[in-house]
């Protein structure tokens, strides 16, 4: 059976009057590189972690550098990737310009040749540091909470604030130089906390800083002089941090909702605010990947059998719906039961402004009032607004 969704976007710039219906069908390497008979490790691997550094192109403190995996030392600071992707997209490589002179660096133990290595265990956010986050008195410290609340055109209600406070377990950071930002933590299926991402925004809720949780708790521990904690210590060596989806905790509460898919988990937040919440069972669970490049097989596994729709960020060159494209099309094949879809409401409602903007859903909703949004109207009515993506 097809789902519906309707999105009122009256009052927006190039967006006016658009009612959206989505029609979902039921049926739905970092370094590394493996021959039939050896393995091969790159010397020069993108640092991982959260560390950036300004990119020589957009002047912004969004580059991942490259390092050497011998040394450990930088390379030079032109060789890097600008997490910026679809307004900036910088990354130079150093096997694309010749400082690797394009070699391979050196081979694994040979007996590794046969037989697999074993992933190392990677170890979690412990639940004290999460719940830490989540208690009630800093929310009035909370930008983005106080934001929805009070400074945004349409002030939504305390009681659905609370909701998705709830729903995705935001918190606050409440002292330091990051105090008043709001926590994301990234919660597996299994309930294991695999990241907290901590972020501060402007009157207008848009991101003005961003660190994590884990990088607070080690610079506090380092100017201390002190030893870090023995969880951290061990956090510290995990191969990767943000794994899962945003909200994937919520898979198995809501077995049978679709599956909206976005870029950042702001975008999820206010699209649960505005379109409503899963515990309707015809409303969009709504998760987010954390960045374009972040949307991958490995992620979304967890949505197999589930009926999904895309809704990537807008890109002054189209790539982002592009590359989206492309991933739903390999994802349709290769992950069990699933159905991908791709929205095109941005690609096809936005001005060149907003598309050399970036923008994204919750930029277009946080301008609209949400009482729209909650106007019930009668099956016949939804015939004539909505609009096939």
């Amino acid at each position: 059976m097809p789902f519906y969704i309707s999105f009122g976007m009256n009052g927006m710039n190039g967006m006016n009057g658009t009612y959206i219906k989505a029609h979902l069908g039921m049926n739905g390497t970092n370094g590394i590189r493996h021959d039939k008979m050896k393995t091969v490790l790159l010397r020069y691997q993108l640092e991982s972690g959260s560390k950036k550094h300004f990119c020589p192109s957009c002047s912004k403190r969004r580059l991942v550098r490259y390092i050497d995996s011998n040394s450990g030392e930088y390379l030079p600071e032109q060789y890097g990737r600008c997490d910026r992707e679809s307004n900036c997209g910088y990354h130079l490589s150093p096997y694309k310009d010749g400082y690797s002179n394009n070699r391979i660096a050196e081979h694994l133990p040979e007996r590794s040749s046969f037989v697999k290595k074993r992933s190392p265990e990677q170890v979690h956010i412990p639940y004290p540091i999460l719940t830490r986050t989540l208690r009630t008195k800093p929310y009035k410290k909370n930008g983005f909470i106080q934001n929805l609340l009070h400074n945004v055109s349409f002030p939504l209600p305390i009681k659905d604030v609370e909701r998705v406070i709830e729903q995705y377990y935001l918190g606050t950071i409440d002292q330091g130089y990051m105090e008043g930002a709001l926590t994301i933590p990234f919660v597996n299926r299994s309930g294991n906390v695999r990241a907290i991402q901590a972020k501060l925004f402007d009157h207008q809720n848009h991101s003005t800083h961003t660190n994590w949780v884990h990088s607070i708790t080690k610079s506090h521990f380092d100017k201390q002089n002190r030893p870090y904690p023995s969880w951290l210590n061990e956090y510290l060596k995990n191969d990767k941090l943000i794994d899962c989806l945003f909200g994937e905790h919520l898979l198995s509460d809501y077995a049978n909702n679709p599956i909206a898919l976005v870029e950042a988990p702001k975008t999820a937040i206010y699209a649960t605010l505005y379109f409503g919440f899963p515990s309707v069972p015809e409303n969009l669970l709504w998760l987010a990947v954390f960045n374009l490049s972040s949307l991958n097989k490995e992620k979304c596994r967890v949505l197999k059998n589930r009926d999904v729709v895309l809704f990537p960020d807008l890109s002054k060159d189209g790539t982002a719906f592009q590359k989206w494209s492309e991933r739903a099309k390999e994802f349709n094949k290769t992950i069990p039961g699933a159905s991908f879809k791709v929205s095109d409401l941005l690609e096809r409602n936005a001005n060149t402004q907003d598309r050399e903007n970036g923008l994204d859903l919750a930029d277009y909703l946080i301008k609209l009032d949400w009482r729209e949004f909650r106007v019930e109207s009668s099956e016949s009515e939804k015939g004539e607004k909505y609009e096939r993506v």
